[in-house]
């Protein structure tokens, strides 16, 4: 390597690290979701998507709040000290990037959570609304 090149290599590899650590700031999966969900009352997971899907299923203790309703005006009540985890149904939607954008922009702490309500069901773990679907545990060997 010549001179120079190696400071170019640690600012890519500091860019790198940045880069993931902003990654699992901004993002989380369901195990970790599930661990804080049990321990953290400080944690507010919103779906995302329209009431009707809400209604059909929804991640267990999960509030309603459709991307396309969020205002500064409708987020009034929220508290500015918790963590809001937003979904929506999984890679094929992108409800919890904008609900999860709105908020952002609305100064509140936000999470979005990896894969929606298709990894969460994937991973097992429980769903309640007018059609939930069990058993579809399939582990993913991320936990921890």
């Amino acid at each position: 390597m010549e001179y120079g090149e190696f400071d170019n290599l640690a600012r890519t590899e500091e860019k790198q690290h940045q880069f993931y650590r902003d990654k699992l700031s901004y993002e989380i999966d369901a195990w970790d979701l599930a661990e804080m969900m049990k321990s953290d009352a400080d944690v507010v997971v919103i779906d995302a998507r329209s009431k009707e899907a809400y209604e059909a299923e929804h991640i267990v203790t999960a509030v309603s709040f459709p991307h396309p309703t969020m205002t500064f005006a409708s987020t009034r009540g929220l508290d500015p000290e918790k963590t809001y985890i937003t979904y929506c149904d999984g890679i094929g939607c992108n409800a919890s990037t904008k609900g999860a954008l709105k908020l952002a922009q609305l100064s509140f702490k936000v999470r979005e959570l990896l894969g929606g309500m298709d990894w969460w069901k994937r991973d097992g773990y429980q769903t309640e609304g007018a059609a939930p679907q069990f058993d579809r545990a399939v582990a993913c060997g991320c936990s921890g």
